[in-house]
């Protein structure tokens, strides 16, 4: 099946968003990061799902947003465009008058437990004993900010849904108590597949949600993937809906109201956020016990790690060596995966959580190595940089993530760019002595100077003969030598890959920033490559 390209996936509302934010318009550089499809990974995703959250509007022109569960196998993708559901949304859910009449819709997935979430909009319309959801635009999105909990489901009697214009006692307490929250908008007038509605998560500390009496909320906004899906819906449109789950009882606080964008926050209340969504509450339906679903914090589970070295990389990246404070061996991890660390920073309220692939070899369980970019807005990367000292002591999840090598003896073709590198190091030191597989490692980078691992590199590549190496230089500067330092200047294209023979059943691991992974995997695409054959890496600033 042959699937289309978007030409421009943005809307006047998220391209004025983007200049307003100074990243430009990001369609030229991202466009083919977002599809008219839905990938095999995101269907396998997706429908191995309890839950979806959708986010759309109802009869009265009110924006909503709505957990929809079902058994397991409730979701199902016939073909890429498609998504079905055999379940109904009950009848006092703001949303089940619009599904049952066909609406624009936004939908979430997301799996808390791993912290994998990825988006798609489309249209829902009824469909035998459930709906019937067809795919206009989807994309994938980085773990940042997501609280771990684990799902369980049982047998529940939905309570009577209240409503309301305004926040009681009880509302208020629970929102200044969460970390979690979902965000719908929507542009429904907007031209193209860039029309519809968006489902979106937002995460963070307990209390990260300031209430401003009862009928205002304010929302902080961190750095992302600079779509400004969020952002720019609102300012196209002020509608917005909110959903806070009562993880302990299945609870669902739905809010609706009109949003204003505040672009220069002053910070006091939480110095990480870019910008600051004020919503002003017009409606609230409160449903008790309205899900079978239940989850459980893993906070529980992390682990006191202790950094046993400090290793500057290169001019912005330093490896940080983390070995156990206890006796008990570290949790394995495949090569790709990334760690969740928590800091604690001094002067500062609160824990701050970032995720950082892990790029040492999976095969050594005596310390985890992650490496980290500093990044000039990056609270957590300056911290770790400049003042966590060889000695101190973070808080970390077990290792998780799904951008793993994806077959047991392909050719593998890892492609990075920048602070990218960190996962395909770890795949590299997972292949070596492996000589049933050939694994290409391509990297690209400003010049020497931000070079990271080059020497470690080298010598995996020339001890092993399945390992390979190029190395493109954008920049180069005078005292890099050609052909010894790096082997391309100018960027990575997908010609540049398909040049390397890897053969038909070659896979593709690329990470790096979007528009990086865009170019690639488009150029590999109309190459021929198999849309199941490429696999990327999502992050956002500081991972």
């Amino acid at each position: 099946m042959t699937h289309t390209e978007i030409p421009n996936p943005f809307h006047d509302g998220e391209r004025a968003a983007q200049a307003r934010a100074g990243v430009g318009d990001m369609a030229a550089r991202v466009g083919g990061f977002i599809r008219d499809h839905l990938p095999e990974q995101h269907r396998a995703f997706y429908t191995s799902l309890p839950f979806l959250v959708v986010s759309g509007m109802d009869a009265a022109g009110q924006t909503w947003v709505t957990l929809v569960e079902g058994v397991n196998g409730f979701a199902t993708s016939p073909d890429p465009y498609h998504i079905t559901l055999e379940n109904l949304l009950a009848a006092d859910d703001p949303l089940s008058a619009a599904f049952a009449s066909g609406a624009e819709i936004g939908v979430l997935g997301i799996e808390l437990a791993t912290r994998r979430r990825n988006r798609f909009s489309g249209h829902v319309r009824p469909y035998r004993s459930g709906y019937k959801i067809d795919i206009r635009q989807s994309f994938g999105n980085c773990p940042q900010y997501i609280q771990q909990r684990a799902v369980t489901r049982v047998t529940t009697v939905p309570g009577k849904a209240r409503r309301s214009d305004a926040l009681n006692r009880d509302q208020i307490a629970r929102i200044a108590a969460a970390d979690t929250l979902f965000i719908g908008s929507g542009h429904p007038n907007a031209e193209g597949n860039a029309r519809g509605y968006d489902a979106s998560h937002r995460g963070g500390e307990h209390g990260f949600v300031r209430v401003g009496g009862s009928r205002r909320l304010l929302i902080p906004d961190y750095a992302g993937n600079n779509f400004f899906n969020t952002i720019g819906n609102l300012v196209a449109d002020p509608r917005v809906g909110l959903l806070f789950i009562d993880f302990a009882t299945g609870g669902l606080l739905h809010v609706t109201g009109r949003a204003k964008i505040d672009w220069s926050p002053d910070g006091a209340h939480d110095p990480d956020a870019r910008r600051m969504i004020a919503v002003d509450i017009e409606a609230i339906i409160e449903r008790p016990s309205a899900v079978s679903l239940r989850w459980a914090s893993l906070d529980h589970l992390s682990r006191q790690l202790r950094v046993a070295n400090k290793v500057r990389e290169s001019e912005d990246i330093t490896s940080f060596y983390l070995t156990p404070l206890d006796d008990r061996p570290l949790d394995p991890f495949k090569a790709g995966q990334h760690l969740q660390v928590e800091v604690q920073i001094p002067s500062l309220r609160g824990t701050y959580r970032r995720s950082y692939s892990l790029s040492g070899p999976p095969q050594d369980r005596q310390f985890y190595r992650i490496s980290v970019k500093r990044e000039h807005n990056g609270l957590v990367s300056r911290f770790l940089h400049d003042d966590c000292l060889k000695g101190s002591v973070i808080a970390a999840q077990k290792p998780s993530g799904d951008f793993v090598v994806p077959c047991s003896d392909c050719p593998l073709v890892l492609v990075s760019a920048g602070v990218g590198l960190t996962p395909m190091l770890s795949v590299l030191w997972a292949n070596v002595s492996q000589q049933y597989r050939t694994v290409w490692y391509i990297h690209a980078t400003r010049n020497g100077s931000t070079h990271a691992f080059r020497d470690e590199v080298n010598g995996l590549v020339q001890a092993n003969s399945n390992l390979r190496r190029i190395v493109a230089y954008s920049r180069p500067r005078g005292t890099d030598r050609p052909g010894v330092d790096y082997n391309i200047q100018g960027r990575i294209t997908a010609e540049n890959l398909l040049a390397l023979g890897a053969g038909s059943r070659a896979h593709y691991m690329l990470c790096g920033q979007a528009e990086f992974q865009s170019s690639i995997r488009l150029g590999l695409e109309a190459s021929g490559v198999p849309v199941n054959r490429i696999h990327q890496e999502t992050f956002g600033p500081e991972s």
